[in-house]
């Protein structure tokens, strides 16, 4: 006879939670899940607390119902098809391109690293049948910084694998990202190559993020910041009704 597997029950009623945020549409208030999931209002709340905190749920501004979180719905697009974030956002890349004269690159958030969909470069136009998709690690990109700075959970858990003083300074360019809006990499990648990303949201949620690069000499950091603001306002006209 086959014994029953020991369940732990903190992982069970944090699952339970969230099937029952996604059952009801995708928000449920506190009362509501403690009432489903058959738990005290305190036990919901704390669990609740830790989801949101490792990016499982969130909160909206003005809203006291939980959501499900950036790190929940990578792991759903992880096992969907990127194909539509490429075809949907294929046209501003090749828009961006256009106005930078620069190469562009489509990133979305992959468990721990960042995998790169589509490159538009007019200079190159093979570039991308070479380079892409390929996947890397999110320390020392700005495609990396936007992911690790507005993407609940993920700073979190890289600041586990780092030496305190490696803390410090990721830390700090983190929330220097989070204070401008965008990620800026000067020679930080690869040497002679000058980069800026932003973050691409949809619903409130980080989907993607948009990275221009090119030579350093033809992209000083005044350039670079022009460009960012040209990309969120790209961002904005596009979810403008």
């Amino acid at each position: 006879m086959t014994r029953d597997p020991k369940l732990i029950q903190s992982v069970e009623r944090a699952t339970a939670i969230l099937e029952i945020i996604a059952q009801q549409g995708g928000a449920a208030s506190l009362r509501q899940i403690a009432a489903l999931a058959g738990i005290r209002k305190t036990t919901a709340h704390n669990i609740l607390q830790t989801l949101n905190s490792l990016g499982y749920v969130r909160r909206r501004s003005g809203d006291m119902r939980y959501y499900l979180g950036g790190r929940i719905l990578n792991l759903a697009r992880i096992a969907g098809n990127d194909s539509a974030t490429r075809e949907k956002l294929r046209p501003v890349l090749e828009n961006i391109a256009h106005k930078t004269d620069q190469t562009v690159w489509l990133a979305v958030p992959s468990g721990d690293e960042a995998a790169y969909l589509d490159i538009v470069d007019f200079r190159n136009p093979d570039r991308a049948s070479v380079h892409a998709p390929f996947r890397e690690k999110l320390e020392g990109s700005a495609v990396g910084l936007v992911f690790l700075a507005f993407i609940p959970g993920m700073a979190r858990r890289l600041a586990r694998s780092l030496t305190d003083a490696s803390i410090s300074s990721a830390t700090e360019a983190i929330e220097a990202v989070r204070a401008r809006g965008y990620a800026l990499d000067l020679e930080n990648y690869h040497s002679g190559v000058h980069g800026v990303a932003i973050p691409w949201r949809e619903n409130g949620e980080v989907l993607a993020s948009l990275c221009v690069t090119g030579p350093a000499a033809e992209l000083p950091q005044q350039k670079l910041v022009q460009m960012a603001w040209m990309m969120m306002k790209l961002q904005t006209d596009s979810v403008q009704p």
